[in-house]
């Protein structure tokens, strides 16, 4: 028999017990939703480590360049297809006599400024339409949803290789039209989310105080699906990378003089017998960037679940 003054044992809840944000810890601290969120990141190795990885990519991409006396425009006639080592180049040449090493810190560089640019965009205007075609619902939502599908059955590579093709590998254009066909399926994805948020108590107040629709989405709407665009957001950034890399690896993407992982791979691909290392490098680099975005993105997923364990306990 428990004594007069203790609880239960099934009612003693376990001190290991993931926390709810905002509720109390084992030391009686309050734990706010962000660094129980950061706690239960943390916990998870790979996601960590996808992290570190990420972080060390993005030095290579941003401080490389200062470990090398060679610009990856730079071409060196005397040392055409060298091996990785040969004629002062750490990584080799390819047949024009262009820095493999600089290329690679370059085309890592661009390809991510292309990935993260894509990505957030995307996942900006998903989260405004979708929260917006719930909100209003009705005829301007059938109107919005109508205009999601009629975009989604466009033959979109199609329009992207005749863009691309036109501007000649403009990555600024590559930006724009990727953003312009990457955001309709994460738009209804959103919408069915927000569908169930439109009719909560928080939204319907703003509603009869006459609070304007912009400000309800923006306020009330969009940060209680934030987690969903967080993770969104950085799977998003796997996603265009491999895209960007396609393209580019059928010619059309990103085009010289300007370089990207996914140019290097195109030119590599011809010369694997003869100069492997020139699809091998950038090659290594993709897998890397990806299982990384990918490591984070399920980590990230794992952390703002409050019902996931994949995370470890708070």
């Amino acid at each position: 028999m428990p004594g007069a003054g203790t609880a239960p044992e099934e009612a003693r809840p376990e001190a290991a017990e993931a926390l709810e944000p905002g509720k109390t810890g084992t030391g009686g601290t309050r734990l706010s939703p962000s660094k129980l969120y950061l706690r239960r990141f943390a916990r998870n190795k790979p996601a960590l480590g996808g992290l570190i990885l990420f972080v060390l990519l993005t030095l290579f991409s941003v401080f490389g360049r200062y470990l090398t006396d060679w610009n990856y425009e730079e071409a060196d006639f005397a040392a055409l297809s060298v091996a990785p080592g040969v004629g002062g180049h750490l990584m080799g040449t390819n047949s024009a006599g262009n820095d493999v090493y600089a290329q690679l810190v370059h085309g890592l560089g661009r390809s991510l400024i292309i990935a993260v640019t894509v990505s957030l965009l995307t996942t900006a205007i998903a989260g405004l339409f979708g929260t917006t075609a719930a909100y209003f619902g009705g005829k301007i939502e059938r109107a919005m949803l109508g205009f999601v599908h009629f975009l989604l059955i466009l033959p979109s590579f199609l329009i992207i290789a005749l863009v691309g093709t036109h501007y000649r590998g403009d990555w600024q254009i590559l930006v724009v039209v990727l953003t312009l066909f990457g955001w309709m399926l994460t738009a209804r994805v959103i919408w069915s989310l927000a569908t169930s948020l439109r009719e909560r108590e928080y939204v319907m107040a703003a509603r009869f105080m006459g609070v304007s629709p912009l400000r309800t989405i923006i306020r009330h709407l969009v940060p209680n699906i934030g987690s969903l665009l967080i993770v969104t957001f950085t799977l998003g950034v796997a996603s265009t990378v491999q895209s960007e890399t396609a393209l580019s690896f059928i010619g059309f993407g990103v085009k010289q003089p300007d370089v990207s992982l996914g140019s290097m791979l195109a030119e590599g691909q011809s010369t694997l017998s003869t100069a492997p290392w020139l699809f091998y490098l950038p090659a290594a680099l993709v897998v890397l960037l990806t299982v990384a975005m990918a490591l984070v993105g399920d980590g990230l997923r794992d952390a703002l679940d409050p019902t996931s364990q994949s995370g470890g306990r708070a």
